[in-house]
This record gives C-alpha cells, sequence and structure tokens, in this order.
C-alpha cells in the first residue's frame, strides 16, 4: 500500500480521533475529515495532505478507507443509512472500498452493517481501541479487529500506524464484541475498588495502604494501579475518559450479554450505578469520580 496513493476519509476528529489522524499524516495518507466541530481543522494545520470537509458525504467520497470514530452505533447507522428523511453516506462509499469502524460500538449493530454493506460491495472491518489519548498520540493504541481475514490483512498497514498491540479476533463484529466485554470487565473493576476504599477509610484505614495490599494480592486491577493513586484519592478526577462514556460502553456490553441469553446480574448492577454517578455528576465528569460519588452515598 502506497501511502501517497490513498485516499482516506475520516470521521470523528475528537480526542481520540485527531492524534489517530495526525499519526496517518506523518507517514504520508492523503486525509479528508470531518467532524460536527468546524473549528477541528486548526489542530491539522501543520500536517500537508489533510482536507476537511463541511460533510459526511463529501468526505468518503473518492475515497478507499473511511474510518470512523464516533460517539455510538446510532449515530453510526444515522450516517450510514439516513434519518429524518435525509440519505445516508453508505451509498457513496466507493465499490470495494473499506470501512473500519473503530468506535466502541454494538457488536449487532456491526454485524448488521457488515452484512449489509457487503451486499454493496464495501468491505467492513471492526476495530475498536483501547488506550486513551496518552496512547492515540504515540500511535500505541490496543486495537481489537473483527472481519475477513483478508480484510484485515489489506486494512493493517493502517492500522499499524495507529496501534502497538493489533489482534484480530475474528468475523465481522466480534472485535466490537470482545471490547464491550474488556470495557464491562474495566468498569466492574473500577465500581469495586471506589466501594472498597470507602468502606476501608470508613473502617480508619488508609486507602492508599490498602491500594498497596490491593496491588500486592489478587485484587489487583487497571483501576488499582493505574487510577487510585494518579486520580482518585487525591480527587483529581482527571483521567480523560468521560463517566458518560462509561456509562455508555455499560449499556453496550449489557445489551450485547443479555441478547446473548446470558446472566447480567452484576452486569445490570454496574450500568445502573453508572447511570446513578453520570446523572448526579453532571455533563464533564470523569469516570474516575465514580469514587467521589460512591463517597456522597454513605
Amino acid at each position: 500500500m502506497n501511502p501517497a496513493e490513498t485516499k482516506i476519509a475520516f470521521i470523528g476528529l475528537g480526542l481520540m480521533g485527531v492524534p489517530m489522524a495526525q499519526n496517518l499524516l506523518k507517514v504520508g495518507y492523503q486525509l479528508k475529515g470531518f467532524d460536527l466541530n468546524p473549528n477541528v481543522g486548526e489542530k491539522f494545520s501543520g500536517h500537508a495532505g489533510f482536507q476537511l470537509d463541511s460533510s459526511p458525504a463529501q468526505a468518503v467520497e473518492g475515497s478507499d478507507f473511511t474510518i470512523l470514530m464516533l460517539p455510538d452505533s446510532a449515530i453510526i447507522d444515522a450516517m450510514l443509512w439516513g434519518s429524518n428523511g435525509k440519505p445516508g453516506v453508505a451509498e457513496g462509499l466507493k465499490k470495494g472500498s473499506y470501512l473500519i469502524d473503530m468506535s466502541s460500538s454494538s457488536p449487532i449493530s456491526s454485524k448488521e452493517n457488515n452484512k449489509k454493506l457487503t451486499a454493496m460491495g464495501i468491505h467492513f472491518v471492526d476495530a475498536p481501541v483501547s488506550g486513551g489519548v496518552k496512547k492515540a498520540v504515540d500511535g500505541s493504541l490496543a486495537i481489537i479487529v473483527g472481519g475477513e481475514s483478508g480484510d484485515f490483512n489489506v486494512c493493517l498497514p493502517l492500522l499499524e500506524k495507529m496501534g502497538k498491540s493489533i489482534v484480530y479476533v475474528g468475523d465481522a463484529g466480534a472485535a466490537h464484541a470482545v471490547k464491550a466485554l474488556n470495557n464491562y470487565v474495566s468498569a466492574s473493576g473500577l465500581i469495586a475498588a471506589s466501594e472498597a476504599l470507602n468502606a476501608a477509610e470508613k473502617f480508619g484505614l488508609d486507602p492508599h495502604i490498602v491500594n498497596k495490599v490491593f496491588n500486592a494480592s489478587t485484587g489487583r486491577n487497571n483501576t488499582t494501579e493505574n487510577k487510585v493513586e494518579n486520580f482518585m484519592l487525591n480527587e483529581a478526577f482527571n483521567s480523560g475518559f468521560s463517566l458518560a462514556l462509561m456509562r455508555k460502553d455499560l449499556q453496550i456490553a449489557l445489551g450485547f450479554i443479555e441478547g446473548m441469553g446470558c446472566y447480567s446480574n452484576l452486569a445490570k448492577q454496574c450500568a445502573l450505578t453508572a447511570q446513578a454517578a453520570d446523572e448526579q455528576l453532571g455533563k464533564g465528569a470523569d469516570h474516575t469520580a465514580m469514587y467521589g460519588f460512591v463517597k456522597s452515598q454513605s
């Protein structure tokens, strides 16, 4: 794949999308981008080969690859297939091109989109990411990939410019399923750590020491290792990942688990806890503020 001859549409230039797109530009890919924020083009002023378009339809026109980094499946589905009488952009995708959904989407919606796009001669790949803004900037994201194995191989050179750990997990929708389950396990660990540390402090224990014990014992998880000291006990609550997104991720995971007809009692409770915290703390709250919410309920 010759970057200079490869045309990419990148739709969704938010906190994650901007550095991901910039890493593609750095190696010579040609990008047309779109975001609802009209000022996002300023962040690409030093990058040759970038064009900010006024609509998703303009961005995808003639593109060999279309990358989506959008908030949820409802937005993706409306953009692809249209809503409120407005046509979607799917009909404008070049036949034989690739659509790579790197959002945290519903696995069920992804399977349906794959079916529709395949019938139109478009290749669909789901490739959600993990690692946050820091790893998006340095190109070391973990990327989970689903789709036809041949399509994965075609898209791999692009993905390698944005991520370091790239794991192919199966057919279309499989990556979004794995991502949803990973997000659920991560969020449940955050809620559990918040409740446990609050109880420890109420008992008169030093939560810093308790967390050290967790990290030397079987209670160790991503929250105890990376979030408790950096963002929670100091009440900074500024990890860069919103509570609203964690709430959304838990809803996706719960919907998937229930859709598979599986036991989901803990997933339901985690989703309810995230909903209550998000509604109380309001717009802009960081997901690590869950600790503050838990303390406020005592």
